[in-house]
């Protein structure tokens, strides 16, 4: 398994814009990063073209645990599954600014980012768009995962100016290699979540600590937050027992992948 940076495609050390919203940069001037042709990879089993929104399966005992420390400061955590809904449901839940998790067995999750009205902004298939959060679901479970950032987050009107002001941006014009650093970028303005603007040379300040069972653990490093979130969606879209199965197999002989 191992540290994924290796699976990154990349064409050249180059500039990359790493101006925050509202002017808020706290460097001056850019920073040297790789920059990454753009991927996919929470859209792999969904047909854009089917129109068809039949409820997706979906097992809590499926997802994944984990958390992302830097320089051993918490900055994500998942460990107790928080509930989901239908998207019908969520919408009574919703407040603009609030970040919505889509999930299903079998897929990377989907982040998006709600503005109001029914309706969420998202990074879908190399473009950010603007889409009722019934069709965004694709018959997935939703849930509001606001919590799961433990960076401070943005007042709700600087959220959904962030996210609305991106509609329309699309594959090379785009600064995140996925809707969830795209959704997490909106509310936080870290620009951790940018593609590009860690330097990937050097120490691994970043852990992915994944949680195997209550005494057991698995820990990767990262030079970038993006690498270190690309890494857990991987996992996410596995799932828990392949990603026990695939840790027994490779480095936790005795992890057991049938264990609570």
């Amino acid at each position: 398994m191992g540290n994924q940076v290796d699976k990154l495609s990349h064409q050249s050390y180059a500039e990359v814009p790493t101006v925050e919203p509202n002017g808020a940069d706290p460097d001056d001037g850019s920073r040297i990063g790789v920059s990454y042709i753009f991927s996919n990879d929470e859209d792999d089993a969904v047909d854009e073209e089917d129109p068809s929104q039949e409820e997706k399966l979906y097992s809590r005992y499926e997802e994944v645990e984990c958390a992302v420390y830097h320089r051993g400061e918490c900055v994500f955590e998942k460990r107790c599954s928080p509930e989901v809904y239908s998207p019908e449901n969520l919408l009574n839940k919703c407040k603009a600014g609030d970040l919505v998790e889509f999930v299903a067995t079998g897929q990377s999750p989907h982040w998006a980012v709600y503005v109001g009205d029914f309706q969420v902004v998202h990074l879908h298939r190399a473009q950010v768009k603007s889409s009722f959060l019934t069709d965004a679901s694709r018959g997935r479970r939703c849930r509001i995962v606001n919590e799961l950032y433990r960076f401070r987050a943005l007042s709700p009107d600087v959220v959904v100016q962030n996210a609305v002001e991106q509609v329309g941006l699309k594959e090379r014009d785009l600064s995140w290699r996925n809707s969830e650093c795209f959704a997490a970028w909106c509310r936080f303005a870290r620009r951790e979540f940018k593609t590009g603007v860690e330097v990937r040379i050097g120490e691994r300040p970043y852990q992915l600590k994944v949680h195997l069972s209550d005494k057991r653990s698995h820990v990767l490093h990262f030079q970038s937050l993006e690498d270190a979130v690309m890494e857990k969606r991987r996992n996410e879209h596995l799932g828990r027992t392949a990603v026990c199965r695939q840790l027994w197999a490779h480095s936790l002989p005795r992890v057991d992948p049938s264990s609570p």
